[in-house]
């Protein structure tokens, strides 16, 4: 993609009613708006198709390390666990991610760019990095909206439920005689891990996939770096942000009774795993390796979209 269709872009904002962002270097212009005339409802759209096709991948990879992280076992053990569940059991808990993961991806590209309209229409002098910081941050508060998805889903995957819950529906209907609070539990390392993760994922995503060699000028060659990039910018955020997701899991599966703060869970999960900070992080070369995949697919799959219903020659 050309300089001069990043600059066109901004104008195309500009008359839908937005401001003109500050003049940018070609790193942070990409970062700042959506390329290829694409407006805010498209990003929406674009992030839930891309998420759509992540999940119906991923989600068995994301069941052996979410035994990992509630029964402290190793990856052959989680996945012996699941063979003899069956494959009739293999998607159970699908129906909320699938919506929790579809919603909160499209909120968070959508999102993401209509804050940093709203920011630059604010204050059009304020520097690309500040802007990033607050639309970051703003699309993760935004995200955390969707904590009981997350919540459902926890609950529905851990094997001691197994007999207690039939299915998405009766969670809900289940949670709701503790009230609304119940369906945000862990809400707190929620937010820690999507403002942050946003501010990093937008803030160099592109800087990333500029930095990578050129294939040539073909659709699959965009294809690869775009995964390439994807992959390697979501494995490191997420295993970065893995202990708190540690956190927020055993918060999850908990159901009823005391709200336990966040450094609280942090100890107790910290003394069970023996004391080493290194434990907390069992799993983690599964949740990195899912990530790769994930990322790989969800930045792909949104640029493909994007490409192919916003961005017809």
């Amino acid at each position: 993609m050309g300089h001069s269709e990043y600059s066109s872009s901004v104008s195309h904002g500009s008359t839908m009613g937005h401001t003109e962002f500050p003049s940018l270097g070609t790193h942070q212009l990409v970062s700042a708006v959506p390329t290829q005339h694409l407006l805010d409802e498209q990003a929406f759209v674009c992030g839930a198709g891309a998420a759509f096709i992540n999940i119906m991948v991923t989600f068995p990879i994301n069941k052996v390390m979410f035994r990992q992280m509630v029964h402290d076992i190793p990856t052959v053990h989680a996945i012996n666990q699941l063979k003899r569940e069956g494959l009739s059991k293999l998607y159970r808990g699908v129906l909320p991610p699938l919506c929790q993961k579809t919603c909160s991806t499209s909120i968070m590209f959508g999102m993401y760019y209509k804050y940093m309209h709203m920011i630059y229409d604010v204050s059009p002098e304020i520097s690309h990095g500040t802007a990033n910081f607050l639309a970051g941050n703003l699309a993760g508060c935004t995200e955390a909206l969707l904590c009981p998805f997350e919540r459902v889903q926890s609950v529905l995957q851990d094997k001691k439920f197994y007999g207690h819950y039939k299915n998405t529906l009766h969670v809900a209907s289940e949670l709701r005689k503790f009230g609304i609070c119940e369906y945000y539990r862990g809400l707190i390392p929620i937010l820690l891990r999507n403002g942050p993760g946003n501010v990093m994922f937008f803030g160099f995503r592109e800087p990333l996939r500029e930095y990578l060699p050129s294939m040539g000028n073909t659709w699959w060659s965009d294809v690869v770096k775009d995964f390439v990039s994807g992959s390697l910018l979501g494995a490191v955020i997420s295993t970065t942000f893995y202990p708190i997701n540690v956190i927020k899991t055993h918060q999850q599966c908990q159901v009823g009774g005391e709200f336990i703060s966040l450094w609280k869970t942090f100890f107790t999960v910290y003394h069970e795993r023996g004391g080493r900070l290194l434990y907390l992080y069992r799993g983690a070369h599964v949740n990195f390796t899912r990530a790769l995949v994930s990322w790989g697919i969800i930045n792909a799959s949104y640029e493909l979209l994007r490409k192919h219903f916003y961005h017809k020659s």
